[in-house]
């Protein structure tokens, strides 16, 4: 059974992007969301093996939609996806639960890497 991915990412081109590596790589994209909201609702419904948090986004940004999933689900599996330069947010999100994170533009191997370690548990 694929493992299910929910992408998080306020860039259409990002959203391909990275369901272009996860599918031809064995997962399911079950859900895209462009905002925090949209992500937190979608968790809910879908309850994905994993979750990819862009950090910053309109409406809700990454650091408060992953405080708000985890809170509803502690077990939940979320990369943050960053551009450079934004350290201190990284380490936020880290503190507040996010598992890993990958950075923009996104690296095929690093964002597998990531994934496969996260949903090997």
């Amino acid at each position: 059974m694929a493992k299910r991915i929910l992408i998080t990412d306020d860039a259409l081109f990002m959203r391909v992007t990275l369901k272009n590596i996860l599918t031809q790589n064995g997962f399911e994209v079950c859900g895209e969301a462009s905002n925090g909201v949209e992500a937190v609702k979608l968790y809910s419904e879908l309850k994905p093996d994993l979750v990819t948090m862009d950090i910053t986004m309109p409406e809700m940004d990454g650091l408060e939609a992953l405080k708000q999933i985890r809170s509803s689900d502690p077990n939940a599996v979320i990369v943050m996806c960053t551009a450079m330069g934004q350290k201190n947010m990284v380490v936020e999100a880290i503190q507040s639960g996010a598992k890993d994170f990958i950075v923009k533009p996104f690296q095929p191997d690093r964002v597998l890497e990531a994934v496969n370690k996260l949903l090997a548990a």
